[in-house]
């Protein structure tokens, strides 16, 4: 546990969130981890598939699984994929992560223990913290070479910010998207734009395949803006609570329960960018799935947002709260 400004402890958890290790973040708000560490079951297991950084969230004391994100750079048109891209390492599927505490400590050691560093972002308000940690990813096979610099401030529990970089071997990246790839778990159903709200369903009506089906992306124009001209998108669920958390009896779904929403609250997920840090390129993406994945059981359509851009926020969790309420002081 870090110190604070004078004698208050910080709120940030370093050198393993809860004594667990390969997991950081913010004590009541949002964490993350790296494989083979899961933020819901700690050393127990692998956390889920190699190549994707687990998001969870801290609420009542507890840790929750919220969301994965996926590592998706663009090189000559192609797309990579982080978590089904086979590693060089060992070729079977999913990039290999590690993190540092600093850009340059970048050398691959997982005997290491990497604390992230505490600083304090604002002069002006010395009691606000800030924890940093570096993640780095081994080379893709197109050439294509990220790191990340991954924040978490204390007057912002339940945000955490992606700034996407290149190694200086990297080959030229159209762009990289990070994609939150479980909307499924938390059944993202409405994506909230400036001028519409787009329900999965109608979106992709008829569709009942196993495959994720995509169509049109939607530019920054149409994105909800706050006050300060950040642009936003926002994915929710349509259901309460407790539709969420039910989870049918009969066999078909019996075995699956890992994909039961497990969460105590109804959380909203929106990626957010810095006002005047991007270009007309700007866009978020969105996919659809019928099924769950891996499993032959339906489930209405999952939104995984995408957007392209060098600096990201996501927001992970707001509780009990619909965007409009939650927003409605901040929007312009």
């Amino acid at each position: 546990m870090a110190t604070g400004v004078g004698a208050k402890q910080s709120k940030l958890d370093t050198a393993g969130y809860q004594n667990t290790p390969k997991t950081w973040g913010i004590h009541n708000g949002i964490l993350f981890s790296l494989w083979p560490t899961g933020v819901e079951t700690g050393d127990v297991g692998i956390g889920g598939p190699r190549g994707l950084l687990r998001m969870g969230y801290e609420y009542k004391g507890k840790t929750y699984l919220v969301n994965f994100i996926a590592i998706e750079p663009i090189v000559n048109g192609k797309i990579e994929f982080s978590e089904i891209s086979p590693s060089r390492v060992d070729g079977k599927w999913g990039k290999v992560l590690w993190a540092g505490d600093t850009e340059t400590a970048d050398a691959y050691n997982p005997a290491t223990t990497v604390r992230g560093v505490i600083s304090h972002p604002e002069p002006a308000k010395p009691e606000i913290e800030q924890l940093t940690v570096f993640v780095f990813t081994e080379q893709y096979f197109s050439g294509a070479h990220p790191y990340f610099k991954i924040s978490i401030r204390s007057d912002r529990p339940d945000e955490i910010c992606f700034e996407i970089n290149n190694k200086v071997n990297s080959a030229k990246m159209e762009r990289c998207a990070l994609t939150a790839t479980m909307g499924n778990y938390s059944r993202l159903r409405e994506l909230h734009l400036a001028d519409e709200i787009i329900d999965s369903r109608k979106l992709y009506s008829g569709y009942n395949d196993i495959d994720f089906i995509e169509k049109e992306s939607y530019a920054a124009d149409r994105f909800l803006k706050l006050k300060d001209r950040s642009p936003i998108v926002i994915a929710t669920a349509n259901e309460t609570t407790e539709q969420l958390s039910a989870w049918p009896t009969d066999s078909a779904y019996n075995t699956k329960k890992g994909w039961r929403y497990r969460v105590p609250v109804k959380l909203t997920q929106y990626w957010r960018k810095d006002a005047g840090g991007y270009d007309a390129s700007l866009a978020v993406r969105v996919n659809g799935r019928a099924k769950y994945w891996a499993v032959a059981s339906k489930t209405q359509n999952n939104m995984s947002l995408s957007p392209v851009g060098r600096r990201l926020k996501i927001l992970n969790c707001v509780k009990n709260i619909t965007p409009a309420k939650n927003f409605i002081t901040e929007l312009a």
